[in-house]
């Protein structure tokens, strides 16, 4: 087991006092058998009161109501947690699903038909591309490898870079480019293994990295697969390796644009100055 305490620290500043609407807060890591929260703190100024639900996807989600007025707007939160998945490795594929390609059960299909749209006619060129060079249908290869060499020639042939601006590159761009932020790598690794009849979906939340490689100070992103006989596995091309102890989900989506860490309106004059600082230490 590993305890790791984040910090996440999100500010705006106003040229003038503004009324906030109801903001919606994402923020809070997804529990279960490989993550516990230990302890946890939201702080928010101007004084806000909470309201606590699940989302369609079991994301925790708070919305903020305020009252008053106010200049600024700071939503501080710090948590605690305790993860477990200390061997991303160790795990079975249903024997049906161990080499591709391979067919969902239909129980399963039923469920996982939203995660598998593939891209539109203008992203198909590329990301067949992009796939030539991972697989060729001639050649037999078991699913997770087939998972695994995607992850990491996405990290090896994409590069790395922080990027300020909002939104996801498409899938498309990204290729283009060959450069993107985290966010925009796991939307093209999620492209791409949608692509080859897989069900995938986007993950937003925290990584603890000793290194200069991952963007430090914000947020990280990569995607989940779901495998039979394993379930959701992550894989994050940013680092071109499996999801593992270091990753902290805090919400799944369909789409990237669903789960911003912190979204909302105000009534007053356009125009903010917004601050994010994030921190993950690793807690003895």
């Amino acid at each position: 087991m590993k305890r790791y305490k984040i910090l996440h620290q999100t500010s705006y500043e106003f040229s003038e006092e503004v009324q906030f609407l109801p903001h919606t807060l994402r923020l809070r890591p997804r529990e279960g058998h490989e993550l516990r929260i230990e302890n946890s703190l939201l702080d928010i100024s101007p004084n806000a009161s909470l309201r606590w639900h699940r989302d369609v996807e079991g994301n925790s989600v708070a919305t903020a109501s305020f009252s008053d007025k106010a200049q600024t707007l700071t939503i501080n939160s710090e948590i605690i947690i305790q993860k477990y998945d200390q061997e991303p490795y160790d795990f079975l594929v249903a024997d049906y699903a161990v080499d591709y390609p391979f067919n969902y059960s239909d129980e399963d299909q039923a469920l996982l038909s939203p995660y598998m749209k593939k891209a539109g006619e203008k992203e198909q060129g590329g990301l067949n591309k992009l796939l030539f060079n991972v697989s060729q249908p001639s050649v037999a290869i078991q699913t997770f490898a087939l998972l695994l060499r995607l992850n990491k020639h996405i990290h090896q042939t994409v590069s790395y870079k922080r990027r300020e601006e909002e939104g996801v590159q498409s899938a498309g761009e990204t290729l283009n480019l060959c450069s993107g932020s985290c966010r925009d790598l796991a939307f093209l690794y999620m492209a791409a293994a949608q692509q080859l009849g897989f069900a995938a979906r986007f993950i937003s939340g925290y990584i603890y990295s000793a290194t200069d490689i991952i963007q430090s100070g914000a947020t990280h992103a990569w995607v989940e697969v779901f495998i039979p006989g394993a379930g959701w596995k992550g894989f994050d091309p940013s680092i071109g390796n499996i999801v593992g102890t270091e990753h902290i989900a805090v919400a799944v989506a369909r789409l990237p644009e669903s789960v911003p860490p912190v979204s909302g309106s105000f009534i007053g004059q356009p125009g903010a100055n917004m601050t994010v600082n994030v921190w993950v230490t690793e807690l003895l």
